[in-house]
């Protein structure tokens, strides 16, 4: 491998599943078409939540923002990936990891930010019904929101200096499929425990305070619900509420096993699973989350649909 110096690589070879060649091929088309379909839902809820004014709302604005979220989420890894599948020459240049990794550390810890944004909305609608249109007004919304943006890309900035900083060592090669902290590591000439452990703390503040606060304002929620005296009621908080849950669950959960657990001999295939799950399956599964448990989003869309035909005819 070329280099510039024994510190900067010109490119890294990424290794991802060049050990299983036989399953390059069908993770290719699997790949694919999660990519097309978390375009295409999240899209649709993007367009669905702008141009229906019923779903004008301070609840769709932060789908929104989730949506938007994980388009680059899931455009900052995959194309890359998809390449690499694809191709025998498995690299990727030194400028190119950089903006990844930022962007992935990035539009990780803007979301991590974002849903516990989204839970308040929650509990100030269930919780404060009357007052809620006063609370959530549109500027708290921009600023909760720009809030989280801008938290977020702080942060990665932060990460990606305490990980870009080390001197590298050659062969510049990870075994990853995208350009992740523990990988680099690896490459590193230098004992990086310190940083691992400085990387752990920062992991555990910034992920365990936002699910600590989703934690108890989900408590006051289930104590609300529980006292609306309506089945009806309950049943359509329920449901709103479920469906963040589950996106919680499903972010939460991989974050924890990426970034919280010890390392084992089985980290490597584990962070590469995790990594999919985190990256691919959960932009995926996040509009469809929202889409199938939400009446009003499904309504919306069957009105833009029918507005789309009705304009063709």
């Amino acid at each position: 491998m070329i280099a510039v110096n024994e510190s900067i690589p010109l490119e890294f070879i990424l290794l991802g599943f060049s050990d299983r060649p036989w399953l390059e091929f069908p993770l290719f088309v699997v790949f694919f078409i999660s990519y097309m379909v978390t375009i295409f839902g999240n899209l649709t809820i993007i367009l669905v939540s702008h141009l229906d004014s019923r779903l004008q709302t301070p609840m769709y604005f932060f789908l929104t923002n989730l949506s938007l979220l994980d388009l680059c989420y899931t455009t900052s890894t995959v194309p890359q990936l998809l390449v690499n599948l694809h191709s025998t020459r498995k690299v990727i240049s030194y400028g190119g990891c950089v903006a990844q990794l930022f962007m992935f550390l990035a539009l990780g810890a803007t979301e991590c930010v974002l849903l516990p944004v989204m839970c308040f909305d929650r509990f100030v609608a269930i919780c404060w019904p009357l007052h809620y249109s006063v609370i959530m007004h549109q500027r708290l919304c921009l600023q909760l929101a720009a809030a989280s943006w801008i938290t977020g890309f702080s942060n990665a900035m932060w990460f990606s200096i305490l990980v870009l900083q080390l001197p590298l060592c050659g062969p510049f090669v990870l075994d990853h499929f995208l350009c992740e902290v523990p990988a680099l590591f690896k490459l590193s000439c230098v004992d990086t425990t310190a940083n691992e452990a400085e990387l752990f703390f920062l992991s555990m503040l910034f992920y365990l305070v936002p699910f600590t606060l989703i934690v108890i304002s989900y408590a006051f929620i289930a104590q609300a619900v529980l006292r609306i005296q309506s089945a009806e009621g309950r049943q359509k908080a329920f449901g709103t509420c479920g469906s963040h849950l589950l996106v919680v669950s499903l972010f939460y959960g991989t974050a924890v096993s990426m970034y919280m657990q010890p390392p084992s001999p089985s980290s490597k295939d584990r962070g590469k699973t995790v990594s999919l799950f985190y990256g691919i399956v959960a932009p995926m599964l996040n509009p469809l989350i929202y889409a199938l448990r939400n009446k009003e989003v499904k309504e919306a869309f069957k009105r833009l649909v029918a507005r789309v035909f009705s304009i063709r005819k």
